[in-house]
Order: C-alpha cells, then structure tokens, then sequence
C-alpha cells in the first residue's frame, strides 16, 4: 500500500489521524456487531462460564495475536518500534493500575471501548461514564493526579528505558508467538462451537482483532515516509480519550492518530446500530446504579493511564506485540474484574 501519495496531500499527521478515523470506524462496526468486552468476559468466567463472551474475546485477542505476529514475521511491521515497546515500561503501574482498572470496569458495567460503543447507540450511561474515565484519565496524565500516578509508576520498571518483549524474556523462538495465537484461535472457535455461536458474530469478533493489526500496519507504513514523528500504535482508549477531550478544550494542538480513533469509533458504532435497529435512549436504572458507574468510571481512568493503557490497549494490542507490561496488566484486569464480581456483585445478589 502506497501512502505517499495520502502524506503529501495532506501532511503526515492529518494523513495518521485519517488513518485512525479509518481504524476507529472499522473498530466500532465490528464490536458494536460482536458485542466484544473484556468486563463481560471477565464476568463470565468468574461465575464458572466459558460462553459467548470469553468466546468472543478470545477470538478477537488471539485475531490480534496472529494477524499482528504474521505481520511481523513477514517483515510488514516492526513492533520494537511501537510507541509500547520504546519506552519504559512500568511493572508494578501494570499490576497496580490492572487491578484498578479491573475492579472499575466491573462496577461501571463495561471497559471504555465498550462504553464508546454503546454511547454511540444512545446509552446515557455509557456517556456520563465515558466523560468521567477521559477526564480522570486526563487528570491521572497532567492533572491533580500525576503525581501519584508517576510515584507508582517509578516503583518497579524495565531496565533499559524500554519495555520488554515477553518472548524474549521466556527465550521462546521466534514463531512461538504466532503459534500461540493459533492455539488460542482454536480454543475459541471450540467454544463458539460449543456455545452455537452465530457466524457473523464470529467474524465481527474476529475483525476487532484485525483492526488493531491494520492499524499497527498504518501507522508502521506512515511512519517509515513520514518527515515529522508518527508514532507506530494501535487501538488504546485511555490515552486517546483524554486527548480527544483536550482537544475539544482547548487550542488545537496538531493531529495524531489518536485525534482520529475516538471519533471514528463513534460514527462506526453509531452506523452498526443505525443499521441494525438498535437505537434507542437508555438511562439510569437506580441512583446506586448511577454511583456504580461514576466510581467505576474514575477507578478506570486513572488505573488504565497508571497502567500504561486500559483492556483493549493492553489486553489486545500491547499483548499483540508481546509487551510485557500489557501481558501483566492484563492478568491484573483479570484479577481485579473477578474479585469485584465475587466480593460485590455475587455477594449482593445472593444476600
């Protein structure tokens, strides 16, 4: 693919920030149709399942894994020179901020990628909590918050001012990652079997993963002709939400791809609704609900900027890349997602 021509039409960073408009509106299609989301999963599994949910995001988290992985293998991508991997990455902001953000998204119903989406189709819920997490994500990054969340950063990172790759920390070959991918992929079509899951679904859960490799290729490919810095990520919603919201605040400071995501999941989104009837306003059911989901909301944005991105920017593309601290955070969003499921919701439910 060719993106000279798209660089030296409209510069370098409108050129990335169109290629996030492109990623964001083929992201909110395929999980506004898939209904992917890590707190559903994470739900699921906690109380004993393996159904549709964990089918579903297994299929997307290993779709990422592979289609990424090939990418690399055929020298399409580079992912040491992803914006995770070159800079320092923070093991105890991974595990502390993980578990945060886990216990967050369980009490506010859904991760900020599940939240865009569903805002998109007229949940209020879903709106007030997405605000929320981009203003304490905001906060957490240059705000009130900062300094706490450097000082918990600080306590234990990778050496080398950069993150690490887990492949090459476990001394696995160089395929081992893509076979992992394969290995998983299988597990989740064995569930999707099992559960007698819709094959459109199935595709659409897939086409979550392969959004996140489209835009590590995209940014990768702009990067290499690019004469000013275009830094080579994916799909992550923490630091992309604050900056949106920034955006909209104060003088325009210069596009990204980021600048162009959040938007792009939106009208993505709200198009898969719009086409399958799904439209419709929906509020608070219960002032504790309304609580839930504040707290849940503030919990998420300072956890997922604590811990260097939130389910899908670690969970699927910093795990895609085989970063550490992505693979760490992750584990810890599992951890926090179904402590909280089993300490409040399960508790509550059986009292």
């Amino acid at each position: 693919m060719d993106l000279s021509i798209l660089t030296e039409s409209v510069g370098d960073l409108p050129a990335a920030a169109l290629a996030g408009l492109l990623v964001g509106v083929l992201f909110g299609v395929a999980a506004q149709r898939s209904a992917f989301c890590l707190r559903a999963a994470t739900v699921e599994f906690a109380r004993g399942g393996l159904g549709p949910r964990m089918a579903v995001w297994l299929l997307t988290f290993s779709s990422a894994v592979v289609w990424v992985q090939m990418a690399r293998l055929s020298g399409w991508l580079d992912t040491e020179t992803a914006r995770m991997m070159s800079v320092t990455g923070s093991i105890s902001g991974a595990v502390i901020g993980g578990l945060i953000f886990g216990a967050g998204m369980v009490l506010a119903r859904g991760c900020p990628g599940r939240l865009l989406v569903l805002a998109a189709t007229g949940n209020l819920r879903s709106i007030l909590s997405g605000l929320l997490f981009a203003v304490t994500a905001q906060m957490a990054l240059h705000g009130w918050l900062s300094g706490l969340r450097t000082q918990l950063a600080q306590l234990w990172t990778t050496p080398g001012g950069r993150n690490l790759d887990l492949s090459a920390v476990l001394g696995l070959p160089d395929w081992a990652s893509l076979a992992a991918g394969c290995l998983c992929a299988g597990l989740a079509l064995y569930l999707a079997w099992r559960n007698r899951i819709a094959p459109a679904i199935l595709i659409f859960g897939a086409g979550v993963g392969v959004t996140v490799a489209v835009g590590y290729f995209l940014t990768y490919s702009i990067a290499q002709i690019a004469f000013d810095p275009v830094s080579v990520s994916s799909i992550t919603f923490t630091g992309p939400s604050a900056n949106t919201l920034m955006a909209m605040l104060v003088p325009f400071g210069g596009w990204s791809f980021d600048l162009g995501l959040v938007p792009g999941v939106f009208i993505g989104s709200l198009f898969a609704a719009w086409m399958g009837g799904s439209l419709r306003i929906q509020g608070f059911e219960s002032a504790g609900q309304t609580r839930r989901a504040i707290l849940g909301a503030v919990m998420m944005g300072f956890g997922g900027m604590l811990a260097g991105g939130c389910s899908i920017g670690n969970g699927v593309t910093g795990t895609s890349i085989m970063a550490l601290t992505a693979w760490v955070a992750l584990f810890s969003m599992w951890v926090g997602g179904i402590a909280t499921d089993r300490l409040v919701d399960q508790r509550r439910e059986q009292a």
